[in-house]
């Protein structure tokens, strides 16, 4: 059988965790959180089981749902959204970015992704006949060279991606960065798929930029969410797609033929507990804490920190400590000091290594110590 993927193997993820497991070692490589999520949502959940609302939910998403995150995005950007028309709830949102390119691309359409990129955006693309154009941040800030994506503008491009806050280097878009990205959006009548699941692991007092604020740029827009970042329940796999009704018509025609619905009684649970708002508008203050006591107990260690302003990941360099590729490095950790890392290398289609590894901050407070001392053994 010919591959449709012929150059895409395990993910690091996957290996990585293996390695750990076989090793016995702390996991802040993968992105999930080791604490319990709300009780109180658990509860909502469960009662919408004993409800009985547990047959299929409407394709596009339990109404309750819809209405729910509807109000939610008046509140938070004031912007107003169709629930009938503009939403649908999905199996998470790498599922949901999957679907966006599934409904746009035809082959040989070139995507503008930046580097270094979660890892599921290029195989989606690639497996819909599109054509990747990556465009790397500039290191060591990480931040978009609006010169280069103008360059790489062709008479194929079809869409760009963008990630903000992004996975995996924690980074931020401004309001300076969307105005950028929607004149290029407008003048060159592209799609924009945003993925915006971090939407509220946003440190340091910064705003949001969600493209839902930018009435032009939403207008040609897919915009993901995930419910598991934002609930710590990643194993749920829900997340939900904003776009306009004409975007979301055909959204829904992929849709309806691969996954056709939801999980119900937890699309039923959500939505009566998103009526305590606080549960999101402290998220960022929550992870804030958990990112700066990381940082404070890997002060003392050859580690320097690339700051994060968003998601629960922080990368750091260990360029002082060794020469070593970043995945024999972050391989090492792992085999003779007990924690598991992701080489930042990994999240670039050429493999670029600055020396850097990505750490998770979603944890406990005693596994960011058990992890730190780990950590503190390294020496220059």
């Amino acid at each position: 059988m010919q591959s449709k993927l012929p150059n895409i193997g395990t993910s690091i993820f996957t290996v990585m965790s293996q390695l750990a497991a076989k090793h016995g070692a702390i996991n802040l490589g993968q992105g999930f959180p080791d604490f319990p999520m709300s009780p109180a949502l658990i509860e909502c959940v469960n009662q919408a089981m004993k409800d009985g609302g547990n047959q299929y939910a409407h394709s596009y998403g339990a109404p309750a749902l819809r209405t729910a995150l509807a109000e939610k995005i008046q509140f938070l950007y004031g912007t107003s959204i169709n629930p009938e028309t503009d939403i649908t709830i999905t199996p998470g949102g790498t599922y949901a970015l999957y679907t966006a390119f599934t409904t746009i691309i035809q082959p040989g359409d070139e995507v503008i992704i930046f580097e270094p990129a979660y890892d599921s955006y290029i195989p989606n693309i690639t497996i819909n006949g599109g054509v990747v154009v990556p465009i790397a941040l500039e290191f060591p800030n990480y931040t978009i060279p609006w010169d280069k994506v103008k360059a790489a503008i062709t008479p194929k491009t079809k869409a760009i991606l963008v990630n903000s806050p992004h996975n995996p280097t924690g980074t931020v878009m401004t309001h300076a960065d969307v105005l950028q990205l929607q004149e290029i959006v407008v003048a060159n009548n592209l799609f924009l798929i945003s993925d915006e699941v971090y939407e509220h692991l946003i440190y340091d007092e910064k705003p949001h930029a969600s493209v839902l604020k930018y009435p032009e740029l939403y207008k040609r827009s897919f915009i993901v969410y995930s419910f598991g970042k934002t609930y710590h329940c990643t194993g749920w796999k829900l997340g939900y797609c904003i776009a306009p009704e004409n975007l979301s018509k055909e959204f829904r025609k992929v849709h309806q033929f691969n996954v056709f619905s939801c999980d119900t009684p937890k699309q039923l649970g959500i939505a009566k507990y998103m009526s305590n708002k606080e549960a999101y508008l402290t998220l960022g203050n929550f992870y804030q804490e958990k990112r700066d006591y990381l940082r404070a107990l890997l002060k003392d260690t050859p580690l320097v920190p690339i700051p994060s302003s968003g998601s629960y990941f922080e990368s750091y360099s260990y360029a002082s400590i060794s020469n070593e590729s970043d995945t024999i490095f972050a391989e090492k950790l792992v085999t003779e000091y007990g924690i598991a890392t992701i080489p930042m290398s990994a999240f670039y289609q050429d493999g670029t290594d600055h020396k850097v590894i990505r750490l998770c901050f979603a944890k406990q407070k005693e596994t960011l110590e058990a992890a730190a001392a780990c950590l503190q053994k390294l020496k220059n």
